[in-house]
């Protein structure tokens, strides 16, 4: 809703209405075909007994665009993808999802060998 106006969103002949099986495949959707999405992880579809959680992935790479930024010498802002996420994606529907930037594959071990 934009005031008293109601704003209808379709994705790919998906209603914004439409009644998904988890915030994980939300996600999915919404980012679907999206160059800058990775992937999207529930523990708890994994077995896990935690509260429930959705962590969402985005590709590991740095952002830059125009915003008129005084503190760059280029005018340029540069973030990654799961900070624009946090800032744009809020309010209930984001409860328990955290959205997060993709490791190189085999750079980074488990700290202690413990973690998912």
């Amino acid at each position: 809703m934009f005031g008293n106006i109601p704003l209808h969103i379709t994705i790919d002949g998906i209603p914004s209405n439409r009644a998904f099986v988890s915030k994980k495949e939300l996600f999915e959707v919404a980012f679907d075909k999206n160059p800058a999405f990775a992937y999207a992880v529930s523990p708890v579809d994994e077995g896990y007994n935690w509260f429930a959680m959705t962590y969402v992935v985005f590709k590991n790479c740095v952002v830059q665009f125009f915003n008129d930024n005084l503190n760059d010498c280029h005018g340029v802002l540069s973030t990654l993808y799961e900070d624009i996420a946090r800032e744009i994606l809020t309010g209930e529907a984001v409860q328990g999802v955290y959205f997060n930037t993709d490791v190189e594959r085999g750079q980074l071990g488990k700290p202690l060998g413990e973690w998912p």
